[in-house]
């Protein structure tokens, strides 16, 4: 799993969180510097990102990503999920949205739901 996050606390949370929960993980503070880490590395079966981030946005990485990668499932972290899904209700598949502050039972909860293959909407909330 790749956490990806430009605040050095919101990633060291993310990553312990999945690491204490059994998950194996890599970090990366941006964009750039992810893309660098999944040449240098194995691929990754899903991305966590934050949305918005300096240099590369969360969406563009996990576009290039997808070049390389196309079954990855993306969890993007936002503070404004609210103002994405205003006026649109569907998310692409294999996609989920995750709000910022997230709880260690939300973010588990998402990313079990996005291993699972069974996630919708509605079930990402903390």
């Amino acid at each position: 799993m790749l956490v990806v996050d430009d605040e050095e606390p919101v990633r060291s949370f993310v990553e312990r969180v999945l690491r204490e929960a059994g998950y194996e993980t890599a970090t990366a503070s941006d964009g750039p510097e992810a893309l660098e880490t999944t040449l240098a590395q194995k691929r990754f079966d899903i991305l966590v990102t934050d949305l918005m981030m300096p240099k590369m946005m969360g969406d563009e990485l996990a576009r290039r990503l997808r070049h390389e990668e196309p079954a990855i499932k993306v969890l993007y972290l936002t503070g404004f999920s609210d103002r994405l899904f205003k006026d649109k209700t569907t998310l692409w598949e294999d996609e989920a949205f995750l709000d910022k502050p997230c709880t260690v039972k939300g973010l588990l909860q998402a990313v079990a739901l996005l291993n699972s293959g069974r996630l919708e909407a509605k079930d990402v909330s903390d």
